[in-house]
C-alpha cells in the first residue's frame, strides 16, 4: 500500500465523501444481518440515554421533523425494539422506552460499531485516529453539525429528489408526538 501523499489536485472533501459513502454501506451491510438499518442504531443509542422522550424530543435531537419519524419508530416497535407508552403529564403525547431486546439490539450494535470503527481505521495508529477524530470533530463543529448525530437523519423518510427544505412545524398537521 502506498503511503505517498495524495496529489495537490485531491480534495478532502472528495476523500470525506468517499469514506463516509464507504464507510456507510458497510456499517449497513454489518447490520443487515440483525435486520437493523443504521438509523435504528442511532435511535436505541438516544432512547438508551435519555429513556421516555416524546417522539417530538427525539425527532428534536435527531434534527429531523417529527411527522418523519413517526414510520421508523412503527418499525422498531414492530421489531420489538422499543414500545411507546402514554405519557403522564401531557396524554396527546407518547414517552418511547426501549425493550429488553431492544437493549440486546444495542449491545450486539455496540460491538458492530466498535468492529466497524476499528476495521475502517486499520491503517491508522492510534495516535493517527486520535488525531482524525480531533481533526474531523473541528470540521463537524465549523459546519454546525449536532455531536454524535449523523447529518441523514434530517431527510429521512423524505423522497432523495425532493429539495431539502424541511417543513416547519406550522407547515404540518399535528401528529401524536
Amino acid at each position: 500500500m502506498d503511503h505517498a501523499r495524495p496529489p495537490k489536485s485531491t480534495f478532502a472533501a472528495f476523500l470525506l465523501t468517499q469514506v463516509g459513502a464507504h464507510a456507510a454501506r458497510k456499517y449497513a451491510e454489518r447490520l443487515a444481518p440483525l435486520n437493523l438499518i443504521p438509523p435504528h442504531a442511532g435511535i436505541l443509542r438516544l432512547l438508551v440515554q435519555s429513556t421516555g422522550l416524546s417522539q417530538r424530543e427525539l425527532a428534536a435531537q435527531l434534527g429531523m421533523h417529527a411527522s418523519r419519524l413517526v414510520a421508523v419508530v412503527d418499525e422498531m416497535e414492530s421489531l420489538g425494539l422499543v414500545k411507546r407508552e402514554s405519557n403522564a403529564e401531557d396524554r396527546r403525547s407518547y414517552s418511547l422506552q426501549i425493550t429488553p431486546k431492544g437493549k440486546e439490539s444495542l449491545a450486539q450494535i455496540r460491538n458492530i460499531s466498535a468492529q466497524h470503527n476499528d476495521d475502517l481505521c486499520a491503517a491508522l495508529n492510534p495516535d493517527e485516529r486520535a488525531m482524525l477524530v480531533t481533526l474531523l470533530q473541528r470540521i463537524a463543529d465549523q459546519q454546525g453539525l449536532i455531536h454524535n448525530v449523523h447529518p441523514g437523519y434530517s431527510r429521512l423518510g423524505q423522497d432523495p429528489n425532493t429539495p431539502a427544505h424541511e417543513p416547519k412545524p406550522e407547515e404540518t398537521d399535528t401528529i401524536r408526538s
